[in-house]
This record gives structure tokens, C-alpha cells and sequence, in this order.
């Protein structure tokens, strides 16, 4: 253990520069990509992508048709609890009016 180790600013810079020469080396020494490995990646890829596209356009299609029938049961559930319009007072009244004729 080196406790009265204090590099100067030299022996800093000089280990960047070598740490920073490593990595270009190691970079450097990487074979280059076959390029059928590249095309089959990104042929996956783009598979990848068509079927997240299709399974995004699925969930929007099931949310909107499960949105239409919640409002479909909402707009029955209000038609249902609204209280009948003056139209429909009358018709029911006509009827009642028409069938105590016919028994006569």
C-alpha cells in the first residue's frame, strides 16, 4: 500500500494517455464484422420491430373496441334510468287510449 504516494500532474497525464493508447489498441486489434452476420441482425431486427408494430396495433384495436362497448352499455344504462321523454308519455297514453278502444 502506497501512503505517501503523490503523483504529479506528469505522471497523471502520462497514465491517461497510456490507459486511453490501451483502449485504442484493444479497440483497433477487433476483427472487422462480416457483413452477413450484420444483414442477419439487422434482418431480426427489423422482424423484431414489424411484430411489436403488429402486436401494438392489436392492443389499440382490442382497447378501442372494448371503449365502444363500455359506452354502449353506458349510453343502454342511461337510456334505461333516464325518465321517458314527453314523445314517449304520449305514445303510451295513445296506446292505452287505442287498445281500451278495441275491447270495446
Amino acid at each position: 500500500m502506497k501512503s505517501n504516494h503523490n503523483p504529479s500532474l506528469q505522471d497523471r497525464l502520462a497514465g491517461a494517455a497510456q490507459a486511453k493508447q490501451k483502449a485504442l489498441d484493444k479497440l483497433r486489434s477487433k476483427p472487422p464484422l462480416d457483413e452477413k452476420i450484420v444483414a442477419a441482425r439487422e434482418e431480426a431486427r427489423l422482424k423484431r420491430e414489424a411484430a411489436d408494430r403488429e402486436k401494438r396495433a392489436a392492443k389499440i384495436a382490442r382497447d378501442a373496441a372494448a371503449a365502444e362497448a363500455k359506452a354502449v352499455e353506458a349510453a343502454k344504462a342511461a337510456a334505461v334510468a333516464a325518465p321517458p321523454s314527453e314523445e314517449e308519455l304520449k305514445a303510451a297514453r295513445d296506446a292505452r287510449y287505442a287498445a281500451r278502444k278495441k275491447r270495446r
